[in-house]
């Protein structure tokens, strides 16, 4: 016969797994530190691309006014803004990046200690039902 607990532990688990599981399982097997310095080098690299783009499309809208009046512009000038530009939103976004990795790591940590928990349980379940006596089963006297 089968233990109803077990089997409704065992539905809570593979539903943890289809749903939220997917997003956090992953995250659990790594380091705090790692998990968060990979994304803030994941974020670098996407920052760095994303402010060249922004970049390289105003000069291309502004192309025309670009090649009249290149020669009264100050370029170091131009240079200079653009760099400091880069990194306040290279700042801005590293934070925001942080912030949100720190968060997404905590709550996935707690999530799955609850998953491992369950887990824990069930075996328990499991444990306890290999200890009972196997004298419970009745073979009407037969040999199997």
């Amino acid at each position: 016969m089968l233990n109803e607990e077990k089997v409704r532990s065992m539905n809570r688990l593979a539903l943890y797994e289809k749903t939220q599981g997917r997003k956090y399982l992953p995250v659990s097997k790594y380091y705090r530190s790692d998990y968060i310095g990979l994304a803030l080098i994941r974020n670098f690299f996407l920052v760095t691309a994303g402010y060249a783009l922004l970049i390289g499309s105003a000069c291309i809208y502004y192309g025309d006014y670009l090649m009249d009046n290149i020669h009264k512009m100050d370029l170091m000038e131009i240079g200079i803004d653009i760099l400091l530009g880069y990194a306040v939103v290279l700042v801005v976004y590293t934070i925001l990046t942080y912030i949100q990795y720190t968060v997404k790591y905590h709550m996935a940590k707690k999530s799955v200690r609850t998953y491992y928990e369950e887990l824990t349980k069930l075996e328990k379940l499991y444990n306890r039902e290999e200890k009972k006596p196997a004298g419970n089963r009745s073979t009407g006297g037969k040999s199997v």
